[in-house]
């Protein structure tokens, strides 16, 4: 195909400021079809984009229009309209976390499987260039044994920049499902999972709601993680930071300590033990912050994986592995145990 007529469900912050403008910039694509419960927010962004404006997704999945889409939904949606997507012949890019249970992100795996069509996971922090780079060192064994790490995500919270505010379907435990543990959280659970090379085997976790009275999910919560070889360390996710966005993660190693994203300059600083400092300048992670928007470098991802008939960087069992640990967490904080992740 010459390009890929694209269609986005969910007509959200995520999507105006993420999914829309960079499949608008990407030279492969052409958007067709957008989609929204409220016909005048979807009339608004398809007039936008030059799109057709749906409030049906099942109608735009049966228009014959579309060769991909975005869900950009509330994450209750994620799985039902991935799963109808992948049964209608679309290739799917869906949002974090890819679903409220393991056995919805097993179902969304196997349509994917049985349908032909690609399913991948809009994780962008394995694309943030310090975390690559951080990778990199990690595997060559630059960094010796990883003894521990550290790694948080938080910020106001989305009433700050969501369309809906404080009304919005973020709070309303019946849509999330989960608060910064799922908006948050999965996000680090994966960077994790990408830049050690490990799954993450046990959890324990406190996820409490004590900062916004009034949401039914999770605002703040702090995990400890030990990973297969018995690295631990420790995650913490927030709607509670009044100041700055923090989207830092420091990695404790045998031959040196790995900053990244911890410092306003330099993305990656890596303190070897010998007393060596290497400053890296690898650009500005993405961020809800003025002056982070950036390209996130999913959308490209995605489009070419599709139009070149190549595994999604993310596909549907990463999106899943990385769903567990948080599920795990939800389940340690109401038994007050430690959870073996892959025994659930």
């Amino acid at each position: 195909m010459d390009k890929l007529r694209v269609g986005v469900i969910g007509c959200g912050s995520i999507a105006q400021h993420r999914h829309l403008p960079e499949y608008k910039a990407n030279k492969n694509v052409e958007i067709v079809a957008v989609c929204d419960i409220n016909e005048e927010r979807a009339k608004e962004v398809a007039e936008k984009f030059g799109a057709v404006a749906y409030t049906s997704y099942e109608e735009l999945l049966t228009s014959g229009t579309v060769d991909a889409v975005s869900v950009c939904t509330p994450n209750y949606l994620h799985a039902p309209i991935s799963i109808a997507a992948l049964e209608a012949g679309i290739h799917v890019l869906c949002e974090k976390p890819m679903a409220t249970s393991k056995p919805e992100a097993e179902a969304m795996i196997a349509t994917a499987k049985a349908s032909g069509k690609k399913l991948m996971i809009a994780h962008n922090q394995r694309f943030v260039p310090s975390h690559q780079k951080a990778r990199q060192l990690i595997a060559s064994g630059d960094i010796g044994k990883i003894y521990s790490f550290r790694t948080a995500f938080g910020h106001g919270g989305p009433e700050g920049w969501s369309v809906e505010g404080k009304e919005g379907w973020f709070f309303q435990k019946e849509k999330a499902f989960v608060g910064a543990m799922g908006d948050l959280g999965v996000h680090k659970t994966d960077l994790l999972r990408y830049v050690l090379g490990e799954e993450i085997v046990e959890v324990g976790s406190f996820v409490e709601t004590s900062a916004k009275d009034f949401a039914t999910v999770d605002d703040n919560a702090v995990c400890v993680l030990k990973t297969e070889s018995g690295i631990i360390g420790t995650l913490a996710a927030s709607w509670a930071y009044v100041s700055k966005e923090d989207n830092s993660t420091i990695i404790y190693g045998e031959k040196a300590i790995l900053r990244l994203e911890d410092d306003p300059t330099h993305s990656l600083v890596a303190q070897y033990a010998n007393g060596e400092v290497v400053k890296y300048e690898l650009g500005k992670i993405q961020s809800n912050d003025e002056g982070g928007q950036n390209n996130t470098h999913v959308i490209e991802k995605f489009v070419d994986c599709v139009l070149l008939n190549e595994e999604p960087p993310v596909p549907g069992e990463e999106g899943m592995k990385s769903l567990e640990v948080i599920l795990a967490a939800l389940e340690s904080n109401e038994t007050k145990q430690i959870v073996r992740v892959n025994e659930r």
